[in-house]
């Protein structure tokens, strides 16, 4: 997922208007100063391919622009003999490999410039003051300082020729060897071979009325290409969008040459239904819709024959002015990431539809008095630098916004580290967050200092950037980034990167299939120009072309790496193989030796389209097994695009192995299984927690009737866009689809988000994410992102699903092991709010579950506790139905005083008096008055003062329960809870009844008391849950 980050930068180039001009001046100069004072708008931007270039237009100028660091290089203002003949500027696109662009224009004109980049001339050069002397540097870092001082290559634009076409141009899209273009009369399209300079253009064209898949008199206004995919979307003017393709050889009935097959996918039933604009998912094999309505349809292309079914639906959120329509949208480069831009706004959504930044949370009065158009409404985003990076333009603007974004290391590197520990990539460093190894109440705090930021060194930033790819170690003291070429890597603690001393090592490989670290081992799937290998370096070396410590060279490109158990490593390749080594560490070496290896042909179709692998050994397997053998017992999890599938080994009439393939679950984000996670003894996913048997000497069932488990060591969870899932033993997955049963996975259990989750901490029972907020601050005239750290217990979700399923027992032995956390009875009281709020808002059903709840509750000793503070903030309607299953208030209460719970018994006095079971000169009151005064407790004391002022005005009754427990009054005048003396003469006895009221409550003018306290859902901020009568 992507998080804003800062302010946005801002860029304009605007020439600097002429000087007054003579009366007796010649015509040219008039027209120059008529192009001067153009408008200046930015109509049009378009990005290459690489990256590494892109144009703007202006309605008479064109500019071709560096995206890293963002330069202008060339502009071209066109001649108003030009414009007259030809139209003003109205859209702007780039030949992918960047050396033509083409403009289009109000007269219906294409016209195309050559792009020439001058290998000699420079721009931009530098002079440094020194006279160019420096200390001595490496030759990494020599050339990239060498090249900024030179400047940057200067790029010339050339003009090459108009294309005129006679009928009215709706759309224009610019591929590799022809210009596609949609006309209105007749409706067209028209493919236009790129020409050679001097010569025409070859043109073929369809007729859309011809095409029998969409319709006679369909007009086509939008269309787009995805290169990956080979795929069109086409969006006609009646609101339907068609899924085409390119056709080689067919011909249609008549003989003639058909050029596109395709097929309808989204049907306009209405008006706020029609699609308007369109965007293509290659990673994840999305079509994305936008509707008039300013809602996103989302569909799945499953295949190329029409099974495009809708996958998820994203509204933008509700604000205080309407989105106003849709005006662009487009994926980010890697595909996690959705942004939609719209006439007052923007928005993004993670892949699956998890809402993330946007612009509707501001205040617009302030944006407009700011001048920030890029909160007010944007016209395109485009994405830079791999993703780190979004290009906003405005309507009526001339201004050019580039916001940094924060992605998450799992985008770019899948595997168990990086999903256990929350690590961001920027584009010019990393964010670590470091509250893993904190105390449990301090993990969700929003304390900067739990960040710590990691400046990638600009000499390989400028040599080899975008980062590609970063991972973290499990125990997070390690860290390693790989961008075009070569890699580098970073410790923690000594707060020192390496990279290579020499440039031409470092131009030798590209990592390529991932890395992952062991101890202090990064191991890199590397491709050079005629090699495949895995190599290994040693954190303590340097980096040299010498430096890996082992080389095994693989016979295709590895897909994606990754370490399970403590030393195995899985090798996923393009010859669709998976490949086991296991890690040997060996004084003073450490290699990889190959034990086994799956051949999944015919099993995975698309190799390259799997993003992470795990698997699954049978415990005597992993105890007593040979490694060499992991290969037959192991169960193989794949993560294709989005769908989680295993592969369980099965032998067949032969006893030859073979694999079946189960789907487990789809639109998987991604996925974290928590055995792969436990091996490192300070990871943050390893629960030292130990159940209550397990220390037991008899190794049998407890006094609760539990066994000996694993909790959730062997828990598999996964996030599809919405909430989290969870099945807390992969174990049960694997027994519901094996081939003997051949049934369907059971249910997974959702834990509810309002936030993107990042990683899951098992031994603190949370999952922690984050959470974007737009900043308006009134001292500065500028607004700003930043993200907070979100937390939520997945604790009550799984004691849920155990006690709704009546395994009492394994929410017994989880809870257990969860008891020593600070937080572990509010886990227990969200628990109870939740089977409270269903039992009070659905009928009366036959086996309720709030019994069991709790009857599960009075196992521990938070149990009177826990209902006294689940009944404080909950509706006063919903009392009855949880006193239903429970003794009298009053018998809590006789307990809570056994017990010495003073203030836990004064919750139930409430409670009685709302059931009016209570009066005023009940002697309930009496006796915990009195027992809070033998145990000093004065700040119960005062509650229970204003608690008796409230029951009776007069204050006889505080009057009488003071003389009865030794406390005298100084005065009937005084009687209104004020100036309580006390027999025993304490330095506290002064303030017993003092004005300040306990928290959640207040009381009426009627002396009545009323609950203020209310929840609209179970409280889920990680605190401490306050006592009733307590004035902490």
């Amino acid at each position: 997922m992507y998080w804003p980050l800062g302010a946005p930068r801002i860029y304009v180039a605007n020439k600097p208007p002429p000087e007054a001009s003579e009366e007796n001046e010649e015509e040219e100069s008039d027209e120059k100063a008529e192009q001067h004072a153009e408008p200046t708008a930015v109509l049009g931007l378009q990005v290459s391919r690489s990256g590494r270039l892109f144009s703007t237009i202006t309605e008479k100028s064109l500019s071709i622009w560096q995206t890293s660091p963002v330069l202008l290089l060339a502009s071209f203002t066109r001649s108003i003999k030009s414009l007259n003949l030809h139209g003003r500027n109205i859209s702007v696109h780039l030949k992918p490999d960047a050396s033509i662009a083409l403009i289009q224009t109000s007269l219906g004109c294409l016209i195309t410039y050559s792009i020439i980049t001058d290998p000699v001339n420079r721009v931009y050069q530098q002079y440094r003051q020194d006279g160019g002397k420096s200390r001595r540097q490496s030759g990494a870092q020599r050339f990239p300082l060498e090249e900024e001082l030179a400047g940057q290559r200067q790029v010339h634009l050339r003009y090459r020729m108009v294309m005129k076409i006679d009928s009215r141009i709706s759309k224009a899209i610019v591929l590799d060897d022809e210009i596609m273009v949609a006309t209105e009369k007749p409706a067209l399209i028209q493919c236009i071979r790129w020409p050679r300079e001097g010569t025409d253009p070859h043109t073929t064209s369809e007729s859309l009325s011809r095409m029998t898949w969409i319709g006679k008199k369909a007009v086509v206004q939008d269309m787009i290409y995805s290169r990956a995919m080979s795929l069109y979307v086409w969006i006609t003017i009646d609101g339907n969008a068609y899924a085409v393709q390119r056709e080689s050889s067919a011909r249609a009935e008549d003989g003639t040459k058909k050029l596109f097959r395709g097929y309808k996918f989204h049907t306009a039933s209405s008006e706020d239904t029609a699609a308007t604009t369109a965007a293509i998912n290659a990673r994840f094999s999305l079509l994305a819709i936008g509707c008039a309505s300013a809602e996103v349809l989302v569909y799945a292309a499953r295949d190329y024959a029409g099974n495009v079914p809708l996958s998820h639906r994203l509204s933008p959120p509700p604000s205080e002015t309407s989105t106003g329509k849709i005006t662009s949208m487009s994926y980010s480069p890697d595909g996690y990431c959705l942004f939609v831009g719209y006439e007052n706004g923007w928005m993004m959504w993670s892949v699956y539809g998890q809402p993330g930044g946007n612009s509707f949370g501001g205040n617009r009065t302030i944006s407009i008095a700011n001048e920030e158009a890029w909160l007010t409404g944007v016209t395109a985003g485009h994405w830079l630098n791999g993703g780190s990076e979004i290009m906003l333009t405005c309507q009526n603007d001339d201004r050019i916004w580039v916001l940094a974004m924060a992605r998450s290391a799992v985008s770019g590197c899948f595997c168990a580290a990086n999903t256990s520990r929350m690590m961001l990539q920027t584009s010019d460093g990393l964010m670590v967050y470091r509250g893993y190894d904190t105390p449990d109440l301090l993990s969700s705090s929003a304390d900067p200092s739990f960040w710590q930021s990691i400046q990638i060194p600009q000499a390989y930033l400028l040599n080899q950037g975008p980062i590609r790819c970063a991972v973290i170690s499990l125990d997070g003291r390690y860290v390693a980034v790989a961008g075009r070429r070569g890699l580098a890597h970073y410790s923690v603690h000594s707060n020192r990167w390496k990279t290579f001393n020499d440039l031409d090592a470092e131009h030798t490989f590209v990592v390529r299939g991932g890395m992952c670290w062991h101890q202090h081992i990064l191991i890199t799937a590397v491709e050079t120009d005629d090699e495949n290998e895995l190599r290994l370096y040693s954190r303590e070396h340097s980096l040299t072309s010498s430096s890996a410590i082992f080389i095994e060279r693989l016979p295709a490109p590895a897909v994606v790496i990754s370490q399970v158990g403590e030393d195995s490593l899985l090798v996923y390749t393009h010859e669709n193989i998976l490949y086991h080594f296991i890690i040997t560490l060996t004084t003073p070496t450490v290699q990889l030796v190959q034990v086994g290896q799956i051949g999944l042909h015919g099993i995975v179709r698309a190799p390259a389209r799997v993003r992470g692998v795990s698997w699954i050994i049978p415990e005597h397997q992993l105890r007593d097994g040979d490694p060499s053998q992991d290969v037959v017992h192991a169960s193989v999890m794949f993560l294709v695009d989005a769908k989680l599938v295993f592969l369980s080994p099965s032998r067949d009439e032969t006893g030859e192995l073979r694999y079946d393939m189960r789907l487990i679950a789809s639109d998987v984000e991604y996925f974290a299984f928590m055995r792969d996670q436990a091996h490192m003894p300070s990871s943050p996913s390893n629960s030292t927690l130990p159940s209550p048997v397990a220390n037991s000497p008899s190794g049998e069932a407890s006094q609760n009737g539990f066994q000996i488990d694993n909790g959730l060591q062997d828990a598999l969870f996964y996030f599809d866009g919405r909430s989290v899932k969870c099945w807390t033993d992969v174990q049960d997955i694997l027994t519901a689809v094996s081939t003997e049963n051949g049934g369907q996975p059971p249910l997974p259990i959702s834990i509810p988000t309002d936030f993107y989750p990042t990683s899951i901490v098992l031994n603190k029972a949370i999952i922690i994410g984050l959470e974007p907020d737009l900043a308006q601050r009134q001292d500065v005239n500028f607004a700003f992102f930043r993200f907070t750290i979100r937390t939520q217990l997945f604790l009550p979700s799984i004691l849920h699903h155990h006690l709704a399923n009546n395994n009492t027992p394994a929410a017994l032995s989880l809870s257990h092991r969860y008891t020593q956390l600070p937080y572990f009875s509010h886990a227990l009281e969200i628990l109870l709010h939740i089977v409270l709020d269903e039992e009070a808002e659905a009928t009366p059903r036959e086996d309720p579950l709030l019994p069991s709840i709790l009857s599960f509750l009075s196992s521990f000793p938070e149990y009177l506790d826990i209902l006294v503070q689940c009944t404080r903030k909950t509706e006063v309607s919903s009392w009855r139905t949880l006193y239903r299953y429970l003794p009298s208030p009053q018998q809590l209460f006789e307990e809570s005083m056994q017990k010495g719970m003073l203030k836990t018994a004064g919750g139930y006095l409430l409670v009685l008096h709302t059931f009016e079971e209570l009066d005023s000169g009940s002697k309930h009151i009496i006796r915990l008055l009195a027992r809070a005064k033998e145990a000093n407790d004065w700040d119960l004391c005062k509650e229970l003062a204003r608690f008796l002022m409230s029951l009776d005005e007069s204050g006889d009754t505080l009057r009488h329960a003071a003389q009865d427990i030794g406390i005298s009054l100084p005065s009937a005048g005084r009687a209104n809870g004020n100036g309580i003396e006390s027999h025993t003469k304490t330095p506290q006895a002064k303030d017993v009844a003092g004005v300040s009221g306990a928290q959640g409550r207040r009381f009426s003018n009627k002396g009545k008391p009323v609950m203020v306290a209310k929840s609209n859902g179970p409280p889920n901020k990680l605190q401490e849950p306050t006592d009733y009568f307590s004035t902490r």
